[in-house]
């Protein structure tokens, strides 16, 4: 059973890796709906921290405009 938890957590490290390194657009909008949401922008921690000074117009996104002033 300890060994199946150190898995678990060894797939659960690297999966939320993956996610970390997830910086361009393409791969943030998860749902493809041509925007960033917070949500989808919380897998970042430094767009998360830059968010709201982003998102000029102040809709609660990013377009892919906005995105590249990061």
């Amino acid at each position: 059973m300890n060994t199946l938890n150190k898995t678990l957590a060894l797939i659960a490290l690297a999966s939320s890796s993956a996610a970390f390194a997830a910086t361009d657009f393409d791969t943030l909008d998860v749902d493809g709906s041509g925007a960033i949401s917070q949500s989808e922008a919380s897998v970042d921690a430094e767009l998360m921290a830059k968010f709201a000074e982003l998102d000029t117009d102040g809709n609660g996104e990013l377009s892919k405009d906005e995105f590249s002033n990061s």
